[in-house]
């Protein structure tokens, strides 16, 4: 093995993802006090009748932490024709271990206190959102608890906060006119309504199985944490196009670090 190689690998042992032994009191009060820490300091929370909720990018730190990230499963679109719903799983993946230690499912509607003027592409990214938060809400809830926050996600709260989005203009209609005014006013020529605006097409995801060859990939001894890191952030923004680019782009830099050249993986 060269010692290009060596070096690398040895870079990569000593910036493994940071690890926590949670039956020890004085590690968890340390995560929990770096956690409330974060929280507050990047405004990470909001208030609901004087309860402090935990936003899903305060979860995703404490996941990240424990080195568990979200992978967005499925989207399911069970709409009908008076409303808008989606379905949505997220799974939960130890880097360390390579294992799947969590799962949380969610939904949104537009009939919800809100959320009636969402468009589609709101309510399905709402319901991944969802997802993601009650994936981390069933294993660390007890974490959020201790950095002195409740312990459900504040995605999943009910609140006013979407009251301010505009309300369409009421539409008055005139006092019918006189006979007389009627037979006299000139014809009046028809105005054709506008067209309705065509919908944005659905993006098409990632696939579970791409976004877990991505990881595989990521957990090779020549991808630096800086690049795993960067990487994970936004697999679950990845599309089919783009993620199959990444898969391609890994296996070349994977390839070439081990015949002992240093391309970018990311």
């Amino acid at each position: 093995m060269s010692e290009a190689i060596k070096t690398t690998k040895e870079q990569v042992r000593k910036t493994k993802v940071e690890s926590y032994d949670i039956s020890r009191s004085d590690e968890t009060l340390h995560l929990a006090t770096d956690l409330a820490k974060f929280i507050k300091e990047n405004k990470l929370s909001t208030s609901v009748q004087g309860k402090d909720y935990v936003n899903v990018e305060g979860w995703q730190y404490a996941g990240s932490r424990l080195g568990i990230v979200p992978i967005v499963d499925h989207v399911i679109n069970v709409s009908n024709d008076t409303e808008i719903k989606y379905q949505a799983k997220v799974t939960l993946f130890d880097i360390k271990s390579g294992h799947t230690v969590g799962a949380g499912f969610a939904i949104c509607s537009n009939k919800e206190q809100g959320k009636k003027f969402y468009q589609e592409f709101a309510i399905m990214s709402m319901a991944q959102t969802r997802a993601i938060g009650k994936a981390y809400r069933n294993i660390l809830a007890w974490i959020i608890r201790a950095a002195g926050y409740e312990p459900t996600p504040a995605e999943e709260m009910e609140y006013g906060g979407n009251t301010s989005a505009a309300q369409p203009a009421l539409t008055v209609s005139p006092a019918p006119a006189p006979v007389a005014d009627v037979v006299s006013a000139p014809a009046m020529k028809a105005v054709p309504a506008e067209p309705a605006p065509a919908e944005a097409p659905v993006t098409a995801y990632a696939t579970t199985s791409q976004k877990e060859e991505i990881i595989r990939l990521l957990n090779h001894p020549v991808i630096t944490r800086p690049e795993k890191t960067k990487m994970l952030l936004n697999i679950n923004r990845l599309d089919e196009e783009r993620a199959t680019q990444a898969i391609a782009k890994l296996k070349k830099a994977i390839e070439d670090r081990e015949n002992g050249q240093t391309a970018a993986a990311a």
